[in-house]
């Protein structure tokens, strides 16, 4: 049985101890954090397992790889609904949906009709649409929970200390995977802060994610259920700043209330601020030296990714195969 430590307990930490976990390894998980939380970049996720979605603006590999995830969270957990995407546009901006046609696939163009067949609480605000029927979404909070229990349940032994993984290397085979903490050890990593809102609004009802094509950012509602709503999200390069902006504040209640001007008397239950972890190319990257592996970058594609950057890591320290996503030039 190989003896393996885990630093970092959010998506990507918890994927990977789960990989190994299911593999025979003996896994010790790692995080100054005893529960999961705010502090957390994964905590703030939309939960959108949107691969062909996010090919609008991401790299192949991202809609390739991310086509794993929701059959994987479904396995593992009870939190994934799989009910598609829909795309909109207001009319002003018919250029940027057709755009947005071209640049993914898997999608069918839906009309005012359809669309408020779809989601009726939208009414006949959108003209023309793009409906992702085989993507899904999950709740994130819900779903790190369970799969927590879950690998603790299989044997995994959890610590809480500020961790170095250089020195647990020391002693043994360690996975870093603290995202954005690491970026002492990973100089070209890098933060992109990204900002949403959680919202009660009991009045409406939505059944799948929202995305709404904007001219400077892509702005979604996620359905949390019990009439709550994940809205986000900005896409801010550079960390600076641990609070929202009042720009960005506008731009997402302005969005709610295009969505549906219910969402004008909704409650703002909680304002999130987080620095998702990216490297130049917004791909991750798997990096060992020695007995020091690190699993990082997963940027704004923490829950669509994590799944298949797990199976790598965990194929690459039992079958020594060499990830897609291995950086051999910094190893």
């Amino acid at each position: 049985m190989k003896d393996v430590t885990v630093i970092g307990a959010g998506v990507a930490g918890l994927c990977v101890a789960r990989a190994l976990l299911d593999r025979g390894a003996h896994v010790v998980l790692v995080d100054r954090h005893a529960e999961n939380g705010p502090h957390a970049c994964s905590w703030w996720a939309g939960g959108m397992l949107a691969p062909f979605c996010e090919g609008e603006s991401a790299e192949e590999p991202v809609v390739r790889l991310g086509a794993e995830a929701a059959d994987w969270w479904a396995l593992r957990t009870d939190a994934v609904a799989r009910r598609g995407s829909l795309v909109v546009s207001p009319a002003r901006d018919r250029a940027d949906l057709a755009r947005f046609a071209r640049r993914t696939r898997a999608h069918r163009a839906v009309t005012a009709g359809e669309i408020t067949a779809l989601e009726p609480d939208l009414g006949e605000r959108f003209a023309q649409g793009l409906f992702f029927e085989s993507e899904a979404h999950l709740a994130p909070r819900a779903a790190l929970a369970q799969l927590r229990e879950g690998v603790i349940a299989d044997g995994a032994v959890f610590r809480q200390e500020d961790a170095d993984p250089e020195h647990h290397a020391e002693r043994g085979l360690t996975i870093d995977c603290r995202g954005y903490q690491a970026r002492t050890d990973l100089p070209d990593l890098r933060g992109v802060k990204g900002e949403m809102l959680i919202l009660s609004c009991p009045e409406v009802t939505l059944h799948r994610p929202i995305r709404m094509l904007h001219p400077r950012v892509p702005l979604y509602i996620v359905p949390r259920g019990d009439g709550i709503f994940m809205l986000g999200a900005t896409m801010i390069e550079g960390r600076a700043g641990g609070h929202v902006t009042a720009r960005s504040l506008l731009e997402l209640l302005s969005a709610a209330y295009a969505f549906n001007p219910a969402f004008g008397e909704a409650e703002v239950l909680e304002i999130g601020v987080d620095s998702r972890p990216a490297f130049p190319d917004n791909l991750p990257r798997i990096r060992r030296d020695g007995q020091l592996i690190r699993a990082n970058g997963l940027f704004r594609h923490g829950f669509l990714l994590a799944p298949a950057v797990a199976r790598m890591v965990a194929d690459l320290i039992f079958d020594d195969a060499t990830p897609e996503v291995m950086d051999e030039t910094a190893a």
